[in-house]
C-alpha cells in the first residue's frame, strides 16, 4: 500500500493489484468483499454504493480515461463521535475501487482519525 499526496494536497493511500493476483473479476465482486467487511464491523454504518464511471459517462461533458473499465466508490461511515462540527466535513469515508485494463486500483482518502485509516487499509489489504 502506497501513500500518495494527490493534486498536491490530499493524502490518499492507494494499492493497484494485478487481477491476477486477486480472487475477484470485477469491481462489483470487489465492492461487494469490501461491503461484507464493512457490514461485520461494529461501528460502520454502510451509506451506498456510487458508480462513478456510471455517473461520468452520462454527462455530456463527462469525461473518463480510456484506460479505467470501470469505478466505483463504497461510502460508509465510522462516527463513533461527533466531537466537534468541523467532523462533519470529513465524514463520510469511502474506498475506490477502478478497473484497468491488468489490473484494480483500491485507494481512500486520509482521514483525521489513525484507526480509521488502519481499519480501512486492513479491508483493502484483505482483498489479496
Amino acid at each position: 500500500m502506497k501513500q500518495k499526496v494527490f493534486k498536491e494536497k490530499y493524502h490518499i493511500f492507494e494499492i493497484e493489484y494485478k487481477k491476477s493476483e486477486l480472487q475477484y473479476k470485477s469491481v462489483d465482486e470487489i465492492i461487494s468483499a469490501l461491503q461484507v467487511k464493512i457490514d461485520a464491523h461494529p461501528v460502520i454504518a454502510f451509506i451506498a454504493i456510487f458508480d462513478q464511471y456510471k455517473h461520468t459517462s452520462s454527462l455530456k461533458d463527462g469525461e473518463i480515461n480510456p484506460n479505467i473499465k470501470a469505478a466505483k466508490n463504497i461510502v460508509f461511515c465510522f462516527g463513533k463521535e461527533i466531537p466537534t462540527p468541523e467532523v462533519l466535513a470529513v465524514r463520510p469515508r469511502s474506498i475506490g475501487v477502478c478497473e484497468l485494463e491488468d489490473s484494480f486500483v483500491v485507494n481512500f482518502l486520509e482521514a483525521p482519525n489513525d484507526t480509521a485509516n488502519k481499519t480501512m487499509e486492513d479491508f483493502v489489504k484483505s482483498l489479496i
